[in-house]
């Protein structure tokens, strides 16, 4: 029986020295890599910042390719480390926040949010990881060094005297980007737009899919293209899509031009067989033609009808709503429980993706970071792949672009796959697979009181 206390406390004495080891390691690996990062004209916060980033093993988890510890392939922990690996990876890739601290350029406003939530909960470095690299555990001053960061950051991104001084360090702003546009090709997009000649039987516009009478959208589960043939997913808006990253729900076209330029030719939508088909068919219209020598030199083509098309999305962009007034300095454009539902939307970690003046667009986000959300609906198709099905990366898998809030109360059903018929439901489920929280019935209501204060306007008229 005396052996019994003699091993454990070798297995202790080996476990407290495996420890000392790999936290010297890490700490030798961190400041080798801190050594290598070039840090050139920064200011100094920045400077102060980067070094806590990348001083504390961050990258070990949230970045790809980087050097691993000696014990990373060692029996159970190669295992352990590789599940926190892909955790990481799918909900905070930190490489082009990094990257991008180095060059100069302005930080993903979602990174800044991601960053800014995490410190606020203590979340990380989580527990276990400090349990074996205790110096990598952020000191209080540390946390304030990125905090502090996170509002100079956002001070960068967005004019100054707008917001009032009480919200100028929130992740949401009010609209305020106006883009630059051509108006002879905004009037011209604009009748594009409307113009049914770009499906092959002259029956679909890209307003019936997008109406700016309906949020920018059809408010059905899935569109209805030419012949009533059925496309797989749900249409997002047109309105603020100026403000995405990419456009569709899997990103697949960079800019707004290359996404005109899907629907006529996809055959589940306006069902075109060719550009050719459609130029042929507005080349017999004299005005259009003219309209199109006065702004093009080589008239009417694929190019031109898209960037036109495109132009004139630029402006379907739609600020002052009663949150933006809020946000401006204006107490009484909200109730008192739409007030409480914004602090409830920041609270459940809403503000966290849906950030910036559109409230979303800016990053892909797993959809089911806190449960299996497909498992549960059954069903999965390929569409349910989405950012996957353009990179083929399996980080990539079911991740799709964040949607933006504004006009959110117009647009329903909700999620790519329309799962969400109201509100209240999307709100609830967003809680449950994204937060993994259980909101009440008076918290989803205020939430949602809170959402129906995004409606904007549309050449100075709110949308309803």
């Amino acid at each position: 029986m005396k052996k019994l206390p003699l091993v454990v406390g070798a297995c202790v004495a080996g476990y407290l020295a495996t420890v000392f080891i790999v936290d010297r390691f890490d700490d030798r690996l961190s400041r080798q890599h801190l050594a290598s990062a070039e840090l050139k004209g920064l200011d100094k916060l920045t400077t102060e910042a980067f070094k806590v980033l990348n001083g504390n093993g961050c990258q070990y988890c949230h970045t790809r390719n980087s050097e691993l510890p000696f014990y990373a392939n060692l029996p159970v922990a190669k295992q352990v480390m590789a599940k926190d690996i892909e955790m990481a990876q799918r909900q905070f890739n930190i490489e082009s926040l990094l990257a991008n601290v180095q060059q100069g350029q302005a930080v993903s406003e979602v990174d800044l949010a991601k960053l800014e939530s995490v410190m606020q909960d203590n979340a990380m470095p989580p527990n276990l990881y400090l349990s074996m690299h205790w110096r990598s555990r952020l000191s209080d001053a540390e946390k304030g060094v990125l905090l502090d960061w996170v509002k100079a950051e956002r001070l960068k991104q967005h004019p100054d005297g707008i917001v009032d001084g009480t919200f100028k360090f929130e992740p949401v702003q009010p609209i305020t980007t106006t883009f630059p546009v051509s108006a002879g090709k905004v009037a011209l997009g604009e009748r594009l737009y409307h113009d049914t000649r770009l499906s092959g039987d002259d029956s679909v516009s890209c307003a019936s899919c997008h109406a700016l009478d309906k949020g920018g959208v059809d408010r059905l589960d899935v569109s209805v293209g030419v012949g009533g043939s059925k496309g797989p997913i749900n249409a997002p808006t047109v309105y603020n899509a100026a403000f995405n990253i990419h456009q569709f729900w899997d990103g697949r076209a960079a800019d707004l031009q290359t996404q005109a330029g899907g629907p006529p030719m996809n055959p589940l939508e306006m069902a075109s067989t060719s550009w050719q088909q459609i130029v042929g068919k507005l080349a017999q219209d004299g005005p259009l033609s003219a309209e199109f020598a006065a702004l093009y030199p080589d008239g009417i083509t694929a190019k031109n009808i898209t960037d036109a098309i495109a132009e004139f999305e630029k402006t379907l962009v739609t600020p002052n709503s009663r949150f933006d007034l809020f946000l401006k300095g204006d107490a009484n454009a909200l109730s008192s429980a739409e007030k409480e539902g914004y602090e409830l939307f920041k609270a459940t970690k809403c503000a966290t993706c849906h950030v910036g003046e559109a409230m979303g667009g800016q990053s892909f986000e797993l959809m089911g970071v806190k449960g299996d959300y497909f498992a549960a609906r059954g069903n999965v198709s390929e569409v349910d792949h989405g950012r996957y099905n353009v990179t083929k990366d399996p980080n990539d898998m079911h991740r799709f672009k964040v949607p933006t809030l504004r006009n959110v109360a117009l647009t329903g059903p909700y999620f790519h796959d329309a799962s969400a018929k109201t509100l209240e439901e999307a709100v609830d489920k967003m809680a449950e697979y994204q937060v993994g929280v259980k909101l009440s019935k008076d918290e989803v209501g205020k939430i949602v009181a809170f959402l129906n204060t995004l409606n904007g306007q549309y050449q100075g008229k709110t949308l309803q």
